[in-house]
């Protein structure tokens, strides 16, 4: 078993290695969509909501992969590759001040307006609500980590 796990393993960087785009769009299109399913179980839906986990899955392939991508490719222009505390500090920082807040807002939005259906107006006032403290949460999880 481990050597098949392995052998997947290197596979995937394989792809990674020559299709990074795709294979990352794939992969948070993947892990959004089994996300969401897991999240149905653990909070005890009998009945899995698929077209809601579909719609979170192409959100991690349109969007979320996408993105990732294409930001990263910028912050290795904006600091180039180091392993360095000060290097890998910054561009926590730039990430948590930029790519963080907008990504949490996009995702409330999208979660509101597309897999939830609610007019814009419903998704502005839960936004002025959850935000803030969804973001907040954001950055304290990364400084306690």
């Amino acid at each position: 078993m481990a050597d098949e796990v392995k052998a997947l393993w290197g596979q995937y960087l394989g792809n990674l290695q020559r299709h990074p785009l795709r294979t990352k769009a794939i992969t948070a299109g993947v892990l959004a969509g089994s996300a969401d399913v897991i999240a149905q179980k653990l909070a005890g839906a009998k009945n899995l909501q698929l077209r809601r986990s579909v719609l979170l899955m192409l959100y991690g392939f349109c969007y979320s992969g996408p993105f990732g991508h294409y930001f990263h490719q910028f912050m290795n222009k904006l600091f180039p590759p180091s392993q360095d505390s000060k290097t890998i500090v910054s561009k926590v920082i730039v990430e948590q001040l930029t790519s963080g807040p907008w990504n949490n807002f996009l995702f409330i939005t999208y979660l509101g307006m597309v897999v939830e259906g609610r007019p814009w107006s419903s998704v502005k006032g839960q936004l002025k609500t959850h935000f803030p403290s969804v973001q907040l949460n954001a950055w304290r999880v990364q400084i306690s980590i």
